[in-house]
């Protein structure tokens, strides 16, 4: 049995995509038609194809997408769709993964603001990376606070936003608004 809070209002349920990494219609494409609100972490590749060189977006992390819904309507696509599951929390038994709503949206935001976010996976950041606490403000981050990242060489200052568990990502912020804490 879920629990009713889970069942009745939307949330995001961090959801897996089984298909092949060359799919014509990946999960996220798929949800998105849906008519399902749908966040995957995108980077920016280069590839071949017929012999010319081409950029695109491709999922960070090829299985891993972010779906707002509510339980009552993903499920019959869940079901419908063997490629498509929920990731569960440890230790439960069959509770789905979500995250909070607010952080969520922080996030999406964070990455809709630049054009070449820098994701990490949780453990891949060393303390040497982690800078000052900074306040952001003014600009379209107005009001972020976090860590600066400091990466060698790099003459770029960027924010860390977090999704807690999952990713980290470095922002591009112009230091006309950074602030120290």
């Amino acid at each position: 049995m879920l629990l009713p809070e889970i069942q009745d209002k939307p949330h995001w349920f961090v959801m897996r995509d089984l298909k092949r990494a060359n799919a014509k219609l990946p999960a996220y494409k798929q949800l998105a038609e849906l008519q399902f609100e749908v966040f995957t972490p995108m980077k920016e590749t280069l590839s071949i194809h017929d012999g010319k060189r081409i950029r695109e977006k491709v999922p960070f992390i090829r299985d891993l997408l972010f779906v707002r819904s509510t339980r009552e309507t993903l499920d019959p696509v869940v079901d419908k769709t063997p490629t498509i599951q929920y990731r569960f929390q440890k230790g439960s038994y069959k509770i789905p993964m979500t995250v909070a709503e607010d952080e969520m949206k922080r996030f999406i935001h964070a990455v809709s603001e630049t054009e070449k976010p820098l994701y990490f996976l949780p453990g891949e950041l060393t303390p040497a990376m982690y800078g000052r606490d900074i306040k952001i403000i003014g600009g379209a981050l107005d009001g972020y606070e976090g860590k600066l990242l400091t990466i060698r060489g790099s003459k770029k200052k960027r924010l860390l936003v977090e999704l807690p568990g999952f990713l980290q990502v470095g922002i591009e912020v112009n230091p006309q608004y950074i602030s120290l804490l």
